[in-house]
C-alpha cells in the first residue's frame, strides 16, 4: 500500500504543497473557508498521517513536551496534569507522563529519558534531589518549569500555591468556630519539600496571631504508612486535637479513615479541614471543609511559561516565582 504524502494531497485539492503545509501547520491567515475545507476532505479521503519525523526534522522541534511528576497519587497532580494536556493540546502539542513516586533515582532516569527522546521542553514536580541535572539544563538553557514545588537559589520558572496562606485560611476558620487545640499533620518533609515546609511554617503562625501556643504534639509528618500510628498517639493524648488540618489529600485519607475506625465525629469530636480539594469531599458524611488550587489557572501559567522558553530560544530566562491563592470551600466539618 503506497504511503500517502504530502504532495499526493495537494495534486488531488488542486493547491500547492506549501498551501497544505499551512493548512498543517494550522496557519490560515491567507487560506479562504472553501481551501480549508477541501484539503480537509482529500486528507480524510487519502488517510493521509503526516510525517512526523520528518516534520520534526525539518521544523528542529517534536511538539512533544515532558511531564514528571512527583507523585501522581495526589489529587492536585492529576487534576493539574489534565489541565495542562488540555492547554498543550490547544496549541498542537503532546504531552508525555512520568511518575516518579517521590524517588529521586527514577526522577533523574524520567528526565534523562525525555531529554534522550528530544522534548520540546519538561514541566517538572521536583523531587528535590537531582541539583546537577536542573543546574546542568539551565545551564544549556533547556525549557523547563517547576510546578508545585520550589527549589532555593535555583533561579528555574516556578508555578506553585502560596501555601502558608493555604495553612493561615484553615486555622482562621477553626478558631473562628472555636476550636483552640490544633493539630498539623503532613507527609514527610525528610528532603524539605517546599508545600509541607511552607504549609508548616503558615500554620505556626498563624496560631502565634491568633494568640494560640505552637505544641509540638499536635505538629506531626510523617510517611502514608505511618499516618495510622501518629494520628493512634496523637488522639491518646490528655487532650487531643479537637481540629486537625490534614496537610495534603493523602493525609486527609488517612485522618478520615483513621477517625471511622475510632467512632470519632466530625466535627463534634475533632473539626478537619484538607489542604486540596478532593472528589469526595462533597459527598462525605459530613461533607469536609477544604482549601482548594486554582488548578486550571496554574496549569495555564506553566503551559503558557513553557512555551515561552520553547518559541523564544534567545530569551529564556523567567526566574520568577508565580505563587497563585488558595480558597477556602467551606462545608460541614469545621
Amino acid at each position: 500500500m503506497k504511503n500517502i504524502t504530502i504532495a499526493d494531497v495537494a495534486k488531488h485539492a488542486k493547491v500547492s504543497k506549501s498551501t497544505v503545509s499551512q493548512f498543517l501547520n494550522k496557519r490560515f491567515d491567507y487560506m479562504s473557508e472553501k481551501t480549508k475545507k477541501k484539503i480537509e476532505e482529500t486528507i480524510k479521503e487519502l488517510n493521509y498521517q503526516p510525517n512526523i519525523v520528518a516534520r520534526s526534522l525539518k521544523q528542529k522541534a517534536t511538539f512533544t513536551v515532558g511531564v514528571v511528576v512527583a507523585n501522581i497519587l495526589h489529587t492536585f497532580s492529576t487534576q493539574i496534569i489534565r489541565a495542562m494536556e488540555d492547554a498543550f493540546h490547544e496549541q498542537g502539542y503532546q504531552i508525555i507522563v512520568c511518575n516518579a513516586d517521590d524517588e529521586p533515582e527514577k526522577e533523574k532516569k524520567y528526565i534523562e529519558m525525555l531529554l534522550a527522546k528530544q522534548v520540546d521542553g519538561i514541566m517538572i514536580f521536583p523531587t528535590g534531589c537531582n541539583l546537577d541535572l536542573y543546574e546542568r539544563m539551565k545551564r544549556q538553557q533547556f525549557p523547563v518549569v517547576f510546578i508545585d514545588r520550589t527549589i532555593k537559589d535555583l533561579n528555574i520558572a516556578t508555578v506553585m500555591l502560596d501555601n502558608q496562606m493555604a495553612a493561615k485560611l484553615a486555622v482562621s476558620q477553626f478558631v473562628k468556630n472555636g476550636r483552640k487545640r490544633i493539630a498539623l499533620i503532613t507527609t514527610s518533609i525528610i528532603r524539605n519539600i517546599s508545600p509541607r515546609v511552607e504549609r508548616l511554617e503558615g500554620f505556626k503562625n498563624a496560631l502565634v496571631d491568633h494568640g494560640l501556643p505552637v505544641n509540638k504534639a499536635y505538629l506531626k509528618s510523617a510517611s502514608a504508612d505511618q499516618l495510622p500510628a501518629v494520628l493512634e498517639k496523637m488522639f491518646n493524648l490528655p487532650a487531643p486535637p479537637d481540629a486537625l488540618l490534614a496537610g495534603n489529600d493523602i493525609v486527609l485519607y488517612e485522618v478520615l479513615r483513621f477517625m471511622k475506625k475510632r467512632n470519632l465525629t466530625i466535627p463534634g469530636d475533632a473539626a478537619v479541614i484538607g489542604i486540596d480539594d478532593v472528589p469526595f469531599a462533597s459527598f462525605f458524611t459530613p461533607p469536609i471543609s477544604t482549601v482548594a488550587q486554582p488548578v486550571v489557572e496554574m496549569a495555564e501559567k506553566a503551559v503558557e511559561l513553557l512555551l515561552f522558553q520553547i518559541k523564544n530560544k534567545e530569551d529564556r530566562e523567567f526566574e520568577d516565582i508565580f505563587r497563585y491563592k488558595p480558597s477556602l470551600i467551606e462545608r460541614d466539618s469545621d
